[in-house]
């Protein structure tokens, strides 16, 4: 009699053993569901950021080498910008040049709705190139 009386308590005590298992399986995967979804949201953002800073620093190169004009340097930012879709108006783009200097820099921010979080992302990519033939 003693030895049922011990096999119910040992089958209790397995039973909610498992159900905190279970909890704690939920919520591991719940918190891992949660950063997949988070980077299927952000991880495209930050990679036309970086398409978009790499795009800036190539204008600059250009820009002194070809010896374009702001305006001509602000229109090819912005067209890059455009095909990204970066939100990032064309007043935003502030470009430097003279003969031995091309700067430009821009800022703009994305926000990203994560569903259960809002957030806005604050990008500020630039870039300055110098010419080599000046002194």
């Amino acid at each position: 009699m003693e030895q049922e009386v011990n096999l119910v308590k040992m089958g209790n005590r397995r039973s909610r053993q498992s159900g905190g298992a279970k909890l704690k399986a939920l919520i591991i995967t719940a918190l891992l569901i949660a950063g997949i979804y988070s980077a299927y949201k952000l991880v495209p953002v930050y990679f036309a950021e970086f398409q978009f800073a790499d795009g800036i620093q190539e204008q600059a190169r250009f820009g002194v080498v070809g010896r374009y004009t702001e305006e001509q340097i602000r229109d090819k930012v912005f067209k890059i910008a455009q095909d990204l879709e970066i939100p990032v108006k064309r007043e935003d783009i502030k470009v430097s040049s003279s003969i031995a200097i091309v700067k430009i820099s821009a800022e703009y921010t994305v926000p990203v709705d994560l569903g259960f979080y809002k957030l806005d992302l604050h990008f500020s990519p630039s870039s300055e190139n110098r010419s080599i033939m000046t002194p």
